[in-house]
């Protein structure tokens, strides 16, 4: 049994200690919002916060993980949708397929926390997620946006 705290609740899973903390979420906790993309930590849709950190959640085992550390996905960013960067992605219809969305929110959240006025270098450097649909100037709008309106406080 492993110990996670997900979301502000402690969950017990039971789960070999090499599972990587993706199929944790979506198969043992039912958090289905962190999309499964590469399995390499390559393009970003598993992105979820530890701690505050954008990571990718395909390659890291719930091994390396404890109680203590706080596990926050896509359905933790907001219970209701009203978080800025939500907000901004949906003034600016930022996603088209919306495949890849929970992991670049999730990466964006962590920039924004991290650096409340971001410049365009910064978040190029900052958000190396992947989108086939290739919106990437939308996002960079949306964030942006949300820098602007203060999601840094709500990040």
């Amino acid at each position: 049994m492993a110990r996670l705290t997900i979301n502000a609740a402690v969950r017990e899973v039971d789960a070999d200690p090499d599972t990587p903390l993706l199929w944790v979420l979506r198969e043992q906790v039912g958090l289905t919002g962190t999309k499964y993309g590469c399995g390499i930590a390559a393009c970003g849709a598993c992105t979820v916060h530890i701690d505050g950190v954008a990571t990718r959640a395909c390659a890291l085992p719930i091994s390396a993980l404890g109680p203590e550390q706080a596990i926050v996905t896509i359905e933790g960013l907001s219970p209701d949708g009203s978080h800025p960067l939500q907000q901004a992605w949906l003034a600016l219809d930022v996603p088209q397929c919306g495949y890849c969305q929970a992991g670049m929110l999730m990466a964006a959240a962590s920039l924004l926390a991290q650096n409340p006025s971001p410049t365009d270098a910064d978040i190029d450097a900052e958000i190396t997620n992947i989108c086939r649909c290739g919106t990437y100037n939308r996002v960079r709008a949306a964030i942006k946006q949300a820098a602007a309106g203060g999601a840094a406080q709500r990040g």
